[in-house]
């Protein structure tokens, strides 16, 4: 017979998975963990919706980060108790969005606007993702 290990020892881990469970089926979250998928799947499609991407380095910087965020959002939107603690990363993805243009030399109007507007809204909703986490653990 084997004999429970790590976590599953923890007096209180029924409480734990129980405040997971209620904060990630909070009306807030799944609408932060829905619209951080589709700002994501958003970002990684981005270069052929706009048009940019002949910007090899920029088109590539957009689909990676994206399918990451969007990837990040699934893990918060079905395993929140596990994936709470990487909320954090979403905000710098949108901060990476916002000053990629300019840091790839890519200097087109419409290249700087997407990615500015869609890292702003990528920034937003990565504070409330945090801002979820953190009010649970009050």
């Amino acid at each position: 017979m084997t004999r429970p290990s790590g976590l599953e020892r923890h007096p209180d881990i029924l409480e734990m998975r129980e405040k997971y469970e209620r904060a990630a089926s909070s009306p807030v979250a799944q609408a932060v963990a829905g619209l951080t998928l589709l700002a994501g799947l958003y970002l990684a499609i981005s270069p052929w919706v706009v048009g940019f991407y002949g910007l090899t380095r920029l088109t590539v910087s957009n689909l990676v980060t994206g399918i990451a965020l969007a990837a990040l959002a699934l893990g918060l939107a079905s395993a929140y108790g596990r994936t709470h603690g990487l909320s954090w990363i979403a905000p710098i993805i949108g901060v990476w969005t916002i000053v990629s243009p300019w840091l790839m030399h890519s200097g087109m109007r419409g290249t700087i606007w997407n990615n500015v507007v869609t890292g702003a809204v990528i920034v937003l909703l990565g504070a409330g993702a945090v801002a979820v986490g953190l009010r649970q653990r009050l």
